[in-house]
């Protein structure tokens, strides 16, 4: 009786073990993201232990569709402190995401035909798998960072005056 508690408080806490491990907040400044992808993405024993210590960097990140494959370039993945040199990986080496063949072609197809980019915007915990969100972005212009920023401070000013009344 007590084996059938433990198994319903187990798949109680899976929901609550999604936790967000890094976030591209630049890639938000520089890109329109007009649509997102939830993305698996193939590591080393090392930089699994070094990516749940929180020890990633997105901000250079960008995403390239090769020979098929959704690859993840630029995203620095620090040194694990506790293993020694040979058991170690590359920090900036190239990562392959793991999404479906057809998710995989509509992206490559969107990329090609109207010069849009593919960005890594965060990575996070889905129960015990690393999962990264990879958005389509088109970058943004000058005077387009500027509307925002604008329309961002207007709510800003309303949320206040509503706060006050």
């Amino acid at each position: 009786m007590s084996k059938a508690k433990n198994k319903k408080n187990s798949k109680d806490l899976s929901p609550k073990s999604n936790k967000r491990l890094a976030d591209n907040r630049y890639a938000r400044h520089q890109y329109e993201i007009l649509e997102t992808l939830e993305t698996g993405i193939e590591l080393l024993g090392t930089e699994v232990k070094s990516i749940r210590a929180g020890n990633i960097n997105l901000r250079d990140g960008f995403c390239l569709i090769r020979e098929g494959n959704l690859l993840l370039h630029n995203v620095h993945v620090s040194i694990f402190n506790n293993a020694g040199s040979f058991f170690n990986h590359e920090p900036l080496r190239v990562r392959r995401l793991l999404a479906h063949r057809r998710e995989i072609n509509k992206l490559e197809n969107q990329v090609n035909k109207k010069g849009l980019t593919l960005v890594p915007l965060n990575v996070f915990l889905k129960g015990s798998w690393i999962k990264v969100n990879i958005g389509l972005g088109k970058g943004k212009k000058l005077h387009d960072k500027r509307e925002t920023e604008k329309r961002k401070q207007s709510e800003r000013e309303v949320k206040s005056a509503l706060s006050r009344y």
